[in-house]
């Protein structure tokens, strides 16, 4: 992902204290006292039945698969384990990301893949209307279920559209932003947020994601405010437990990199949770100083996956 130079990479502290302050916003959940420390999750197969497998910092790092995630999910499946992948990636259909999880050698089926992308078109179905995508440069709508143009710089799109989609914020820069802001107090509209992320952490440092710029778009006290679909909301976990049948939730895992979207929403949503420490936001860092600041616990912590 190539965000616009006019919105610098921020740090893990900056990121921390943007979702503490937006925490009003999000799901409530009560949390375990301590979390369990384990090495991967093989130590953990004894207590659950189901896994949901955030992707970014558990199954890969970019286009490179972590080591020995591939070997894990194989074993989950010997093991009769039921997986399904949640991803709040949403700038491209979800056989985009079904063909990289096969280039990096895992064998997900298009059932076993919940992408918030196609949670927020099940929103748009029967809408109507004309709806502008904010969203990486070229990317296409074949897949939702509506009139569906590209936002980019169109003055005349932000006046007319019935509503906004945003689906991934590569490109987008203050100007357009503001603008955006601009058009939603002229006219107020309906904006479905399909990746809710605030940030995503990248080789590079962490991007400003969807998440952080809908939260300041206006009418979030209104009719019209922005609907979040994906991480950390109920309906992407309601989605993923769809897929795993009957399942007790207890049973079921949410294993991800983040304390305010995998461990927040999987607790919110009465799943079990494993937070991997090695890859993604906490990758270099001990997450134990920003669980005591938030109370965002864990019910284990693992190292890897």
């Amino acid at each position: 992902m190539t965000l616009h130079a006019a919105f610098p990479r921020v740090g893990l502290d900056w990121a921390f204290q943007r979702y503490e302050t937006l925490r009003a916003r999000l799901p409530q959940a009560g949390f375990p006292a301590a979390p369990r420390m384990v090495a991967d999750l093989s130590e953990v197969f004894e207590r659950f039945d189901a896994f949901v497998l955030d992707a970014f910092g558990v199954l890969n790092i970019g286009e490179t698969a972590i080591d020995g995630a591939v070997e894990r999910v194989a074993q989950m499946r010997d093991l009769g384990k039921r997986v399904v992948v949640l991803t709040n990636g949403a700038s491209y259909p979800r056989e985009t990301a079904l063909a990289k999880y096969a280039r990096l050698g895992f064998d997900f089926t298009a059932d076993e893949v919940v992408a918030s992308r196609d949670l927020a078109g099940e929103a748009l179905a029967g809408r109507g209307g004309l709806w502008a995508a904010i969203t990486a440069p070229g990317a296409s709508f074949d897949d939702l279920p509506a009139r569906v143009e590209a936002l980019e710089g169109d003055a005349a799109l932000l006046r007319h559209a019935d509503g906004f989609l945003f689906l991934g914020s590569e490109g987008w820069t203050p100007e357009r932003q503001a603008a955006l802001e601009a058009a939603l107090c002229a006219k107020p509209r309906p904006v479905l947020v399909a990746n809710p992320d605030i940030v995503a952490p990248r080789e590079d440092g962490l991007t400003l994601e969807p998440g952080h710029f809908a939260h300041d778009l206006p009418g979030h006290d209104g009719p019209l405010a922005p609907a979040f679909y994906g991480k950390p909301f109920g309906g992407a976990f309601g989605a993923a437990l769809a897929r795993l049948g009957d399942v007790p939730r207890e049973r079921v895992a949410m294993v991800g990199d983040t304390l305010h979207t995998d461990v927040l929403g999987g607790r919110a949503a009465g799943l079990g949770t494993v937070l991997i420490a090695r890859h993604g936001l906490f990758c270099g860092v001990d997450p134990a100083v920003y669980i005591a600041r938030s109370g965002i616990v864990p019910d284990i912590i693992a190292t890897t996956t």
